[in-house]
């Protein structure tokens, strides 16, 4: 289910299942794409960018989208855009707006396959993201699985999965935005960043929404 049942009292919970991608590039341009199963809006991806300058992009292919994603997180800007992704074995292809992004990714490492063996019903709890925030903390530096995000809203990250992109082509209205590379600095939309070393996380998102 996408939207979870409350108790009284207790602040409506959204749930997202699905897949984010986080890559850098030579040219200084970090990317996280969010692709997403099961949502309250339906499946649908979107493109969060921070180019070498420290600006910050969304983009998104409806306006309720947009506008639920930049209420939970911060940008400098909004485009509204088709997003489409294609996944062939291990080949994902991203077209959104001026946005071409295509990457491969490798096997699962040790991490990836400790993820693959915990139990989704408990991953997609509050509760176990809370628990293994500071271990991810303390091992991948930068991203976090629990915070306060825009709107007065909580978000919790249960991962499921962990694969790293072994190779990255990407183009920004046509120009070449060079190879994978570390997404260093991390990148700014909200209270975390994705792994340093690029990587695919499947992932069931949580989001507690503020009071009204």
């Amino acid at each position: 289910m996408s939207r979870m049942p409350t108790r009284a009292g207790r602040r409506p919970r959204l749930r997202f299942d699905g897949w984010i991608a986080g890559t850098g590039t030579s040219s200084g341009t970090r990317i996280v794409l969010g692709h997403w199963r099961r949502s309250p809006f339906g499946p649908f991806s979107d493109v969060m960018l921070e180019r070498p300058d420290g600006r910050r992009l969304l983009l998104a292919p409806t306006r309720e989208t947009a506008d639920f994603v930049r209420g939970t997180y911060t940008f400098d800007a909004v485009h509204l855009v088709p997003v489409g992704v294609d996944v062939t074995g291990r080949t994902w292809t991203v077209t959104a707006g001026p946005l071409r992004l295509r990457f491969t990714t490798g096997r699962r490492g040790v991490p990836g396959l400790l993820l693959c063996a915990v139990p989704g019903v408990l991953a997609r709890r509050p509760a176990w993201s809370a628990l293994t925030d500071l271990p991810a903390r303390l091992l991948l530096p930068g991203v976090r699985t629990r915070g306060s995000a825009g709107a007065g809203r909580r978000e919790w990250y249960g991962a499921r999965d962990l694969r790293p992109i072994r190779a990255v082509s990407a183009a920004w209205e046509g120009t070449d935005l060079g190879g994978a590379a570390p997404v260093d600095p991390p990148v700014r939309f909200g209270f975390g960043s994705v792994p340093r070393k690029p990587a695919l996380t499947r992932v069931t998102t949580t989001v507690a929404l503020g009071r009204a």
